[in-house]
């Protein structure tokens, strides 16, 4: 089931007096489905954060479509069923803890006996049972962030935007907060996650969208963008045995006592290398496609994205 469905999606700012328009988002159209953490990743300035806005109804498009569970942003009872925490957020330091989510739930019309759960719920899920009646002007940047995940939580939304949602927080507490993301997952709720953290992203999201210039340059799953195509990782004991492969079949990249790397002109191919290793008697332990991490995935996407768009590379 489809939660976000975005078609020829185009934010444009306009410059003003003397000043060029900005093309935040440029005929954008993907889809994210019910129960799956989607990432979404760019440069700065490659329109995620405009994305969430217009998906909020804080920005209005330019043209094209968005629904978020069957509804346009234009119409306030899309958001009912959405949690969004901001990039530098700014909560009222006056409230605590416990009073910021009183407040939103309030917002979201919640009866004060609904408030009185969720938040015994939530303070504990993110690591803030200690500290609800404590104001949030003595909160660390961390805490802040543990507070504004729970706030984001607090109406028990069908999709849950978070913007660098663990910008500031401990190593303890990234894993704490990526284990309440999963089982959000697990309960059938989607999240949206802009993180400039690609460790983060690659670790918790199925799918992967990238950006660039407000161009949507890929959109995958993470396994998908993590493997080089058509190249292998065989470990096997070759001892000092030499190893060739025919070039109408692929090409031998390394080739050690412990194993071999092979780059084939189609995936199919591997057969016949492992049909090779046994005729020499060879003992495979494993093959397994080569893994590059997101991070060197998502440089390698942006950069042929800009130099087909301009000639030249900008990160």
């Amino acid at each position: 089931m489809t939660v976000i469905d975005v078609q020829g999606l185009t934010k444009v700012y306009q410059g003003g007096l003397k000043k060029r328009n900005i093309v935040a988002l440029d005929n954008v159209t993907f889809s994210i489905k019910q129960g799956e953490i989607f990432g979404l990743l760019g440069p700065n300035g490659a329109g995620k954060t405009t994305f969430m806005k217009v998906a909020l109804g804080i920005a209005h498009a330019s043209s094209g479509r968005i629904t978020i569970t069957g509804k346009r942003p234009s119409d306030p009872s899309s958001r009912l069923h959405v949690g969004y925490l901001p990039e530098n957020h700014r909560f009222p330091q006056h409230l605590t803890g416990l009073g910021l989510l009183e407040s939103t739930g309030r917002l979201y019309g919640m009866s004060e006996s609904e408030i009185n759960v969720r938040t015994k719920q939530l303070l504990p899920m993110v690591g803030m049972d200690k500290w609800g009646s404590t104001n949030i002007r003595k909160y660390s940047k961390g805490m802040q962030q543990r507070i504004g995940l729970a706030q984001a939580m607090m109406p028990d939304p069908e999709v849950l935007m978070l913007d660098e949602p663990t910008d500031g927080v401990d190593p303890v507490g990234k894993v704490e907060i990526r284990g309440v993301l999963e089982r959000i997952r697990d309960d059938g709720k989607s999240v949206v996650l802009n993180s400039h953290l690609l460790a983060e992203v690659e670790s918790l999201a199925d799918r992967v969208a990238i950006l660039s210039r407000g161009r949507l340059v890929k959109i995958s799953t993470v396994d998908e963008l993590t493997s080089r195509q058509c190249q292998y990782e065989i470990k096997a004991d070759i001892g000092n045995r030499l190893v060739e492969i025919p070039q109408d079949i692929g090409r031998v990249l390394n080739l050690s006592s412990q194993g071999l790397i092979v780059e084939l002109v189609e995936d199919e191919k591997i057969n016949y290398v492992i049909d090779e290793l046994r005729m020499k008697k060879i003992s495979i332990r494993s093959i397994e496609p080569l893994k590059i991490s997101l991070e060197q995935s998502f440089i390698e996407e942006v950069t042929l994205s800009s130099k087909n768009d301009k000639g030249e590379v900008a990160l």
